[in-house]
């Protein structure tokens, strides 16, 4: 899961994360979080989790590296902590008169944080990059609408042929502080997903030595902070002296710590040795447990463009059947887990799309996102079921056991299925499990936003070749239709052709929507002035100690 989220296997787990991240913020006394004026200053430590890969933009896609990115790099645009609406941040203006040419004229004095300045050429030697096939940089797809995107790719997949082009057609620099976007079809769209880490800018540092242990650990951006520490069980970030920014923070210094328990973090988190985390264990969830212990000014449950889903292994062959999982998919009664489980903190889905996000239609999913446990049945056994074990993969560092227990006790309930669930160490190995298509049965996926549209629950994760898209969907009208509503005319539009492309998905069912999600956060009584974003994640530039 792009922005995706991740219990101790021992209890000595605990104490080295406390150690090891410093036992606390600098600065104490008080409770509740409250709207207060910002106190300038302390440093806070804040749950994190392993990065998959190495802090680049262009190959980050996922929630432990992309909270980091997120803090030390600016893009074009930032999105509204309260609306996740665009406004511009490195950009001055985005024009354009027809939706194909894009002028982007970017603010002036903003510099990286190693001081050297950005420029035009910042953005259009990075999203070259990016896009280059031989780079394998995972959000390269991103670029696909702009023209020449094609002339980069590898002609073969080994590539062992080198592209026609290691420049795009459609990036040209006019000025340092001017640049155009020219993209193959009109994209209604695009200055919305501008905000999203595949699009920052790089130093010209970068492009020595691309792929350097050192960059993917200490990267340069020009955002407000930057990483002055990468270890195994912590990231260290300070304010960026350099940034002149619209968004500054606080806080001096953001430890993330490294947890691999979701049930340690909120043990600290009580004792104040924590500031805040973005995981509440599910058994604290169970009749607002977590709410009790720590009083209506420690706590939130925030509305946020998250999703949870099922995906369905591509090397399963038994589950090559869409009857089988559309049998899955009804037997899994989302209510009562939801209820159950989660307290009401996530809401059963019946579409693939998160609903605060623009273009949402409710009932999206049809069968697969009703629960009939005797039509469920019916069409299992007319499908010839699953033999052997149904394994549902999750990761161990998330909480995720208990609801995936629950699922597959209805599985053996409704359907008579064989059903375990496989827990990995943590999220970083379910990933690689996944990409290395290990995996039978179904396993845990889904979607935090990069941008507020309907079109980036699709587009990265159901179209053919597509970096998410791990369960291998491959459907030409889908993607032929995805590409019509890119160009339409008005975002009108463009919902409509998008809402037909998300229908389709219920005939091969890649995925099965389990639910969409609030996140639920704490925080220590040692800050104030707490947010979380539609996306799910704390506003670092809002946060303060008291």
């Amino acid at each position: 899961m792009r922005r995706s989220r991740t219990l101790a296997v021992a209890m000595a787990t605990l104490a080295v994360t406390a150690t090891a991240c410093g036992g606390g913020s600098d600065s104490g006394g008080g409770s509740g979080s409250g709207d207060t004026a910002a106190k300038s200053g302390g440093n806070i430590i804040i749950r994190g989790c392993t990065p998959e890969n190495p802090l680049i933009g262009s190959n980050t896609t996922e929630v432990c590296g992309g909270n980091v990115i997120d803090a030390v790099t600016a893009k074009l645009v930032r999105y509204n902590s309260d609306t996740a609406a665009p406004e511009m941040d490195l950009a001055q203006s985005i024009d354009t008169k027809d939706n194909k040419v894009f002028t982007v004229k970017l603010a002036r004095g903003r510099t990286f944080s190693d001081g050297s300045p950005v420029t035009s050429k910042s953005f259009v030697d990075a999203w070259n990059y990016a896009a280059y096939g031989p780079n394998g940089q995972q959000n390269g797809y991103f670029f696909e609408p702009i023209a020449g995107y094609a002339d980069l790719q590898c002609p073969d997949e080994e590539c062992k042929t080198q592209p026609k082009a290691k420049q795009m057609s459609g990036l040209k620099v006019v000025d340092d502080q001017t640049f155009t976007i020219t993209t193959g079809e009109p994209v209604s769209n695009l200055p919305v997903r501008l905000g999203y880490s595949a699009f920052v800018p790089q130093p010209e540092s970068f492009f020595a030595d691309p792929k350097s242990d050192t960059f993917g650990k200490m990267p340069i951006g020009a955002g407000p902070f930057t990483v002055t520490s990468n270890t195994a069980t912590e990231i260290v970030m300070e304010k960026n002296a350099k940034y002149t920014g619209k968004f500054p923070a606080h806080v001096d210094k953001v430890t993330y710590c490294i947890y691999n328990d979701a049930a340690a973090a909120f043990t600290e988190v009580q004792a104040d040795q924590l500031d805040f985390t973005d995981i509440i264990p599910s058994d604290q969830l169970v009749g607002d447990q977590w709410k009790a212990q720590l009083g209506a000014d420690r706590t939130v449950v925030a509305e946020s463009g998250v999703n949870q889903t099922l995906t369905f292994s591509p090397v399963d062959e038994q589950l090559k059947n869409p009857e089988i999982r559309k049998a899955i998919g009804q037997a899994i009664d989302r209510k009562t887990i939801t209820e159950k489980v989660f307290n009401g903190t996530r809401t059963p889905a019946n579409s693939w799309v998160a609903p605060v996000v623009d273009g949402y239609k409710a009932g999206a999913c049809t069968d697969a996102c009703t629960f009939d446990a005797a039509a469920a049945k019916k069409t299992y056994d007319a499908a010839g079921g699953y033999k052997g074990v149904f394994q549902i993969s999750v990761n161990g560092d998330g909480g995720h056991k208990l609801w995936a227990d629950a699922v597959c006790n209805q599985l053996k309930t409704n359907l008579g299925m064989n059903c375990q669930v496989n827990t990995t160490p943590d999220f970083k190995t379910l990933r690689t499990q996944i990409k290395a298509q290990e995996l039978k049965g179904a396993f845990r996926s889904g979607w935090q936003m990069d941008y507020p549209s309907i079109e980036n629950f699709l587009t990265p994760i159901y179209t053919k070749g597509a970096a998410s898209n791990d369960g291998k969907y491959d459907n030409p009208a889908f993607d032929a239709l995805l590409v019509k509503a890119a160009a339409a005319k008005t975002p009108a539009e463009a919902n409509q052709q998008y809402q037909q492309a998300e229908a389709m998905l219920n005939d091969g069912l890649p995925a099965i929507p389990l639910w969409s999600q609030s996140t639920p956060a704490a925080w220590s009584s040692k800050v104030t002035n707490v947010k979380v974003t539609p996306f799910g994640t704390l506003d670092l530039s809002a946060i303060t100690l008291k």
